[in-house]
């Protein structure tokens, strides 16, 4: 880190003074250093810059060869196609590691020969190559798998078993990684598709809302994306903590794209997405991704923009919704954290000091007596609960054991206000089942009428004399209603046919198929659709034994029908697993107990002690 830092800084001098080292008088007939020179630029550079004498003559040097190599390689590579790679060897390599070697070679040769090359040319036996941290496959191609004119490389020798089995785990984890992704996502579809026709107490149902519990007004696409990010945060996040920074990160990056597709209006009114930007960077620096650099000064820029959004100038958005802005700067702590962190690989050292100053004065004010959390707990109060009410209060005992009963009653009372919200809801969704419509159009109505029972009904009953009068024998079967029915691995046939049994209800013709395995007998679909009039499919509340015990004698070894059956089963598994990664605490992002940060604290003040005194 030191010597990247030292580079940077040489080089920006270099660019600031416009001096090419590649050229006379720094570099002289075949390409050898004009020594006089690069002597008297070491001398006035090493004051500038607070650092040895020697260390800078060296630098410079290593930066004046890395040039004329660069400018030569580039020369051959547009001559003759051959790139040159550097190559980061093995510590115990028979040649002196610490200078960089180069290898030549074409970029459309399988990865296997420059493995082959490299092994016979430094004494090498079992080795694999590593570009920007994956493991380069030796049946592909260099440039199939982004080796590029001067990529570097890292060798590392492992022994024939080792190698095969770190391959193999290297493809187990890639493949949880994907599987993790792909169960996360059809986890949060699914509940991003239900809307609340559902009896609550049985079947999860996620709402977006505000700080104040009230529901949000979101177009269903949007509102879907939301979920979707939102709840690839909360798997990352869950992910962080047990230190799977990798997995976690696949996870954050998945939740940045389905951020990208809700407005920007709701992005700046929120400040879900500036936390994602954080956590991503936080991600890079336990990874250690320092190629990332460029792509997370983006991201903490964006993530201030959004806090300043959000929260205002002075924070008085916040503190007017909220309070108080205490529990929130840790956010901001960690923000200037890693600005300090960027700017010091950076090689500006004056910024890494201000924000790290700004970073101490907040970490001072952030870190609890640990006496006074002890008290809190004591008094019946958990930890996150204890942490989080002293930052509120500054640290204050007695005020923080005030904000936190006020909190929990808060809490308390918005859970019954919208269990008798959700129960209302209920009441009405059936009174209008009641009358012939099913739940999911009657949920669907509500919401478009904003709660009014009355309105609900003149958009039912528009509705379906407007379906009644389009095709009479289609009536309820919809494109998107067949698409759920084929999502849960039922045919299109059977889930057209049992929708229009059941007058097009999703719910009623899902448990239909079930109950009968998938299968619809000759004798169901004979059966007259039930008319709008008419109540809903008994097999929505009360599944019969006898259409169950039908569909089993009909084809009982049909394998659809068992996927089918096995299929839903395994997405409630998949729907109660998400759900276990999102935190039952509406501030878990803010809960931090700083042991991390305080670790980077400590080495950026050793990284930035030396030259303090210029």
């Amino acid at each position: 880190m030191e010597e990247l830092n030292q580079e940077v800084k040489l080089k920006n001098q270099l660019k600031e003074e416009k001096i090419q080292l590649w050229n006379p008088p720094y570099t002289v007939d075949d390409n050898q250093p004009g020594t006089q020179h690069m002597q008297e630029l070491a001398e006035r550079y090493a004051p500038l810059l607070c650092l040895p004498l020697a260390e800078v003559g060296g630098a410079l040097e290593a930066i004046r060869l890395q040039a004329v190599r660069r400018g030569r390689g580039n020369k051959t590579f547009r001559e003759t196609k051959v790139a040159t790679l550097e190559l980061l060897l093995p510590r115990d390599s028979k040649k002196d590691p610490k200078n960089k070697k180069h290898l030549e070679t074409r970029l459309d040769v399988l990865v296997q020969e420059v493995v082959d090359r490299v092994t016979e040319e430094y004494g090498l036996k079992s080795i694999k190559l590593i570009l920007n941290g994956k493991t380069l496959s030796v049946d592909q191609r260099l440039d199939q798998q982004g080796v590029k004119n001067h990529s570097k490389m890292m060798v590392l020798k492992v022994s024939d078993n080792e190698l095969k089995q770190q391959l193999s785990e290297e493809e187990e984890r890639t493949k949880n990684q994907n599987e993790s992704v792909k169960r996360t996502q059809k986890g949060f579809q699914i509940l991003s598709e239900r809307d609340g026709s559902e009896d609550p107490d049985t079947t999860p149902f996620l709402e977006i809302a505000d700080q104040k519990g009230n529901p949000l007004n979101i177009p269903h696409k949007e509102k879907k994306a939301l979920i979707l990010a939102m709840g690839f945060h909360e798997k990352g996040r869950s992910l962080m903590k047990k230190k799977q920074f990798d997995n976690a990160l696949c996870h954050l990056l998945q939740a940045d794209q389905q951020f990208s597709k809700c407005g920007s209006a709701l992005l700046s009114s929120v400040d879900n997405f500036a936390v994602l930007q954080l956590d991503i960077v936080w991600c890079y620096r336990a990874l250690e991704a320092l190629s990332c650099l460029d792509d997370g000064k983006s991201r903490l820029q964006r993530a201030e923009d959004c806090f300043l959004q959000c929260y205002g100038e002075q924070q008085q958005r916040l503190r007017m919704i909220k309070g108080n802005t205490g529990r929130e700067e840790v956010l901001f702590l960690r923000l200037y954290l890693l600005q300090s962190l960027l700017s010091y690989i950076e090689g500006n050292d004056a910024q890494a000091r201000h924000q790290l100053s700004k970073v101490e004065s907040l970490y001072s004010r952030l870190s609890l007596d640990s006496e006074k959390m002890t008290q809190l707990m004591t008094l019946g109060f958990t930890e996150r609960e204890a942490r989080l009410g002293l930052r509120a209060c500054q640290g204050d005992l007695q005020e923080a054991a005030i904000h936190i009963s006020n909190q929990r009653q808060e809490r308390e009372e918005l859970k019954q206000r919208e269990r008798r919200k959700r129960s209302r809801r209920m009441e009405v969704i059936s009174t209008l089942t009641e009358l012939g419509f099913s739940r999911t159009d009657a949920a669907r109505a509500l919401h478009h009428a904003d709660g009014d029972v009355d309105k609900a009904y003149e958009i039912l009953l528009d509705s379906s004399q407007a379906a009644l009068a389009t095709n009479n024998n289609t009536e309820g079967v919809g494109e998107q209603k067949v698409e759920q029915l084929l999502y849960l691995g039922f045919d299109r046939g059977v889930s057209e046919a049992a929708l229009r049994l059941t007058g097009g209800d999703v719910q009623s013709a899902t448990q239909l198929l079930l109950d009968n395995q998938g299968v619809l007998s000759p004798e169901l679909l004979s059966a007259s659709p039930p008319s709008t009039s008419s109540s809903s499919s008994p097999s929505s509340e009360e599944p019969s034994t006898s259409s169950s015990s039908t569909g089993r004698t009909h084809e009982p070894d049909r394998s659809n029908s068992r996927n089918s059956v096995l299929l839903l089963s395994a997405d409630v598994e998949l729907v109660n697993e998400v759900l276990e990664d999102i935190s039952r605490h509406e501030e878990d992002y803010l809960d931090l107990t700083l042991e991390e940060e305080s670790e980077l604290i400590a080495t950026m003040k050793t990284y930035l002690s030396r030259g303090h005194t210029v």
